[in-house]
């Protein structure tokens, strides 16, 4: 058993997954430290100094001067400016993923559309086996094939 969880754990996908995961932990620390500390500062600012992290509503109808004051008087809230930052968060992160998958989808089509030339076949006219485009001979009975996918005049016997 442990065996095969070894086989399994170190599977590339595995790896792969992993090594996904952490550096979209540190991505998603990055973006939450851009909106907090860049992005909301100067709409606080355009918007008449408001701090959204101190946007909230008081569940018991009283009014406390900061959220922190308000959690420190144990008091329920309603913390709507934080939401807002998180909803920002969101926002960018799925952006940043939207055009990493649209570039990996627009890279993969382009390599799907060149075709291999190896991979290309021609039918044999000798025996109507499909054989490698580049191929002078067939690999099945051996009759030589041009280019235009005739046989030639040297065949064997």
């Amino acid at each position: 058993m442990i065996k095969e969880f070894k086989e399994f754990a170190m599977k590339g996908n595995m790896i792969d997954l992993a090594i996904g995961v952490i550096i979209g932990g540190a991505f998603g620390k990055v973006v939450t430290s851009i909106v907090n500390d860049v992005v909301m500062p100067p709409i606080g600012l355009l918007l008449g100094k408001v701090n959204f992290a101190d946007l909230f509503i008081s569940l018991d109808g009283k009014h406390y001067e900061s959220l922190a004051a308000a959690k420190g008087a144990g008091a329920a809230t309603l913390n709507y400016g934080l939401f807002i930052n998180t909803l920002l968060d969101f926002l960018i992160v799925s952006f940043v993923i939207f055009i990493t998958v649209k570039q990996l989808n627009r890279l993969r089509k382009k390599q799907e559309e060149k075709p291999d030339p190896k991979k290309e076949t021609k039918e044999c006219p000798e025996c109507l086996s499909e054989i490698p485009k580049l191929a002078v001979r067939c690999k099945y009975c051996t009759a030589y094939v041009e280019s235009t996918g005739s046989i030639s005049s040297r065949t064997m016997n």
